[in-house]
């Protein structure tokens, strides 16, 4: 039996807002202080959208910017995957909106909805389909704009999220090269930890949804923060094991920006160097979906990734869910240049 080929991430492109939100900004709006945010977050700053920008905004500068690296034209595309928890609208799906706006007439195009893990599922699916010949080229988005179910006078989370959108191109590579492994997982007994009550088929938009905030993410962080503790070291290992690599061989780990003690923690629990662990959660914040393959576009940028390194991404997110791949790089350096 002929070996299923594999994929490689060939492109790599990242939409970030203009607008700086930092913490002083905060301390303005809620009862909170810079220190008190920095030290149980990590996070100093966030990117937040101006008025009149949506989702499919972030997934198109990504998106143009990916395909520009990559050196594919948006017609050659033939599936188009954007993980989103803040769609343009309920439907149709934000990756229709995107693929209308590239010009990728060819391309199939769904949304992945898993909260912060769906980046990490839609390249999962991106590279189901290549490695079973039902894809030659694909593009995966991670794009949100937080701001706008934001809360921002809930300190426990207005401190937390930001708006931005990472895209990869993917193409076809030999087995043993880019994609080695993939963990998806869920708990969907933990769904109400992380949730936007209304606006669905459950509680349907009206004046009591909106005048009781349901419209708005609700969290349960002392709760969440234990499942991500307990479930990425467990994530990590297991995308390791199934690539057959030791934990040792990993040259970075890029994981959710969520929080900087949560990345800490899984330090710790594997027995791995901090310094292994490509953090930026201080600058942008929480930004769901697009929180791993921006992290992985500046890792990159800023040349810490060479052609042949080992790496396990990882995100967990609302569901619950959780998901993690093992990567072997097949980029060149970049030239190193400081992420904006």
């Amino acid at each position: 039996m002929t070996a299923l080929r594999g994929s490689t991430i060939v492109g790599l492109g990242r939409a970030v807002p203009p607008r700086v939100v930092t913490n002083a900004d905060l301390e303005r709006l809620v009862d909170t202080t810079d220190e008190w945010i920095v030290t149980r977050t990590g996070i100093r700053e966030r990117r937040v959208v101006p008025d009149g920008v949506a989702t499919s905004d972030l997934a198109y500068e990504a998106a143009v910017e990916a395909l520009a690296d990559a050196g594919v034209p948006a017609d050659a595309l033939d599936l188009i995957i954007v993980g989103t928890a803040t769609p343009d609208m309920i439907f149709p799906a934000t990756a229709c909106l995107l693929q209308d706006r590239l010009g990728a007439r060819r391309a199939a195009a769904f949304d992945a909805s898993a909260a912060c893990s769906s980046w990490v599922y839609g390249c999962a699916m991106a590279h189901a389909t290549i490695a079973a010949g039902m894809a030659e080229t694909v593009l995966v988005v991670g794009a949100e704009t937080l701001s706008r179910i934001t809360n921002w006078r809930d300190r426990s989370t207005c401190v937390l999220f930001g708006d931005s959108a990472g895209a990869a191109v993917l193409r076809p590579a030999p087995v043993g090269e880019g994609f080695l492994s993939f963990v998806l997982g869920a708990d969907g007994r933990g769904g109400p930890l992380i949730s936007l009550p209304a606006g669905g088929s459950r509680l349907p938009a009206s004046f009591e949804t909106v005048e009781r905030q349901l419209h708005y993410i609700h969290m349960n962080g002392r709760e969440v923060f234990k499942f991500a503790v307990r479930v990425i070291p467990r994530a990590i290992r297991e995308a390791a094991e199934r690539a057959g690599v030791p934990l040792e061989a990993v040259d970075w780990f890029i994981p959710h920006q969520a929080n900087i003690r949560i990345i800490d923690a899984a330090a710790e629990r594997l027995g791995q160097p901090r310094e292994k662990f490509f953090v930026n959660v201080q600058r942008y914040g929480n930004t769901s979906s697009a929180s791993v393959p921006v992290a992985l576009y500046e890792a990159w940028r800023a040349g810490y990734l060479d052609r042949g390194d080992l790496l396990i991404l990882l995100a967990f997110g609302g569901g619950l869910t959780w998901g993690s791949c093992a990567v072997r790089w097949t980029r060149e350096r970049a030239t190193a240049r400081r992420a904006e």
